[in-house]
């Protein structure tokens, strides 16, 4: 779901010669990416929801109801996935209007305006990530 947020069509940030990390314009850039998708995902919540409700069908034959009871299950997966894309997006306002947004949660580098933009709320610069990732595959071995 959060590849959804890079996938989404925005201008890329093209600082100005001696710009500041995280000025006031990068952080309204990044506040404008970030309110239009939550805009964006809650207007799919709502949809579904209506959808879900007009389709509401009691089917007589049994493949048909369990086809229609896949279905919805897979909806549901869909926007439960949304709600904490959602969630997900609200911390990051937060974070941006306490002024943490833009550097990594661990070591407390700049994380970067290119790797912002295809995942804007991303929290580890690009280095702590990979350890996460390369820990992560250890312990499932």
């Amino acid at each position: 779901m959060e590849e959804e947020l890079s996938q989404r069509r925005f201008a890329p940030y093209v600082p100005k010669a001696g710009e500041a990390y995280m000025s006031p314009a990068q952080l309204q850039h990044f506040r404008n990416i970030l309110e239009s998708v939550r805009k964006d995902l809650g207007e799919d919540i709502e949809r579904t929801v209506h959808t879900m409700q007009d389709e509401a069908t009691v089917f007589a034959d049994p493949n048909d109801r369990a086809s229609q009871e896949t279905d919805i299950a897979v909806e549901l997966r869909n926007r439960d996935r949304e709600r904490k894309l959602i969630k997900k997006i609200n911390g990051t306002l937060t974070r941006i209007e306490t002024g943490d947004y833009g550097y990594c949660d661990k070591c407390g580098v700049e994380i970067g305006i290119k790797r912002l933009e295809a995942r804007p709320t991303a929290t580890l610069c690009i280095d702590c990530k990979t350890l996460e990732e390369l820990k992560e595959r250890q312990m499932a071995k």
